[in-house]
């Protein structure tokens, strides 16, 4: 058991890509002097990822949701300024409306190089983007605990997160492709059940001894204990293009650990499922985001978003007064009310339908909303 609080110290990772202002596609070569001057305009916290148009920026470690919205204001700012010079733009997306992954180029750095020679063809469709949150455990035991335990909350996070309905310029029927792509990649999806800091050393440790993979950092799940910082981190969320919802989630992701916390302080804790009935609030969550609710699997009933949203709030409210971000928590109503970027996006493709646009433009009309909406700091 941990004796000493825990950090909850808040860092927020974003995956960007650029395109292309004048033709709305993604831009496959973006100059490499704008790499350079976004690396020294940001200290080195933006920086190109497996995709050449692809751009990662990550926060220093954060005390408050106040700080992560300023320091993640400022990248998302730099990145959009420095990008403009070029003709270019950022969307904060996990998909690019109707831009082909097979015409993207590759970084060419010896972790993608070596990535791309494993995977194949897996990797050269990856042209998608995530959201990912660090909260500060520094007690292994402790990460280990409550990693089993945040699994429950993994499809929420999702669903309130949706961004990639569309995908090389189909209308995929889902608010979350980005991980049907991702699912095709190994060492993915829900993590694995662990009894102890022990039991995961020595399973991870047999990949790495026989050098199925270089380090942990080559585990992708959706949640992990992060390899470089005493953390867990949270990779199931796509991409916000609002950079509130953003911040929204990050306070949410920050809350639940807290309590999950506070229930271990109190000898309890949250209820282990299967992971056949967490796949399958995971799948929802792809296919629907929040519009068929998920399965409550303490009732055992299909139970509608908004009511899960309600008692998610009430459970953490508590946590949210400690940390400072109760107006955050309550404001995941307004992703409710108005949806996700997957509902929005699919609303102004329908509605330039709807006025005749052809299916090409009714595309890059979203491409322009995500770009104007990735920029409302």
């Amino acid at each position: 058991m941990a004796t000493r609080e825990p950090p909850l110290t808040l860092g927020m990772e974003e995956e960007y890509l650029l395109v292309d202002r004048e033709t709305r596609a993604v831009a496959s070569e973006p100059p490499a002097q704008l790499f350079a001057d976004l690396h020294e305009r940001t200290a080195g916290r933006a920086f190109p990822e497996f995709l050449r148009a692809q751009v990662e920026i990550a926060t220093p470690v954060c005390r408050t949701i106040g700080d992560a919205r300023a320091e993640l204001g400022g990248l998302r700012r730099a990145v959009i300024e420095e990008s403009a010079k070029y003709g270019l733009a950022p969307i904060a997306a996990s998909s690019h409306p109707f831009s082909l992954s097979s015409k993207q180029k590759r970084t060419d750095k010896e972790r993608y190089v070596a990535l791309l020679e494993e995977m194949q063809g897996a990797a050269r469709r990856m042209m998608i983007c995530g959201l990912h949150v660090h909260v500060g455990f520094e007690d292994d035991e402790l990460r280990i605990d409550l990693l089993n335990q945040m699994t429950y909350f993994l499809p929420h996070l999702l669903a309130l997160s949706c961004s990639s309905p569309f995908w090389e310029g189909e209308r995929t029927g889902l608010m979350s492709f980005r991980l049907m792509i991702f699912n095709g990649v190994p060492r993915t999806g829900l993590p694995q059940h662990f009894s102890s800091w022990g039991e995961y050393r020595r399973h991870t440790d047999i990949l790495v001894e026989t050098g199925i993979i270089a380090d942990t950092s080559r585990i992708w799940w959706d949640l992990r204990p992060s390899l470089r910082y005493p953390t867990l981190e949270t990779r199931v969320m796509d991409c916000c293009t609002t950079m509130e919802d953003a911040l929204r989630l990050a306070a949410l992701n920050q809350c639940l650990l807290r309590m999950l916390y506070r229930l271990r302080r109190a000898n309890q804790r949250w209820r282990m499922y299967s992971h056949l009935l967490l796949g399958e609030n995971r799948w929802r969550a792809m296919r629907y985001s929040f519009d068929s609710g998920l399965l409550d699997l303490g009732r055992q009933r299909i139970v509608p978003f908004a009511e899960l949203l309600e008692e998610m709030i009430e459970l953490v409210r508590e946590d949210a007064e400690a940390l400072g971000c109760v107006a955050e928590i309550e404001g995941l109503r307004e992703i409710m009310q108005r949806g996700t970027s997957a509902h929005r996006q699919l609303r102004i493709y329908g509605d330039a339908v709807a006025a005749g646009a052809s299916d090409a433009e009714a595309l890059g009309a979203v491409v322009d909303w995500l770009v104007a909406e990735t920029a409302r700091i």
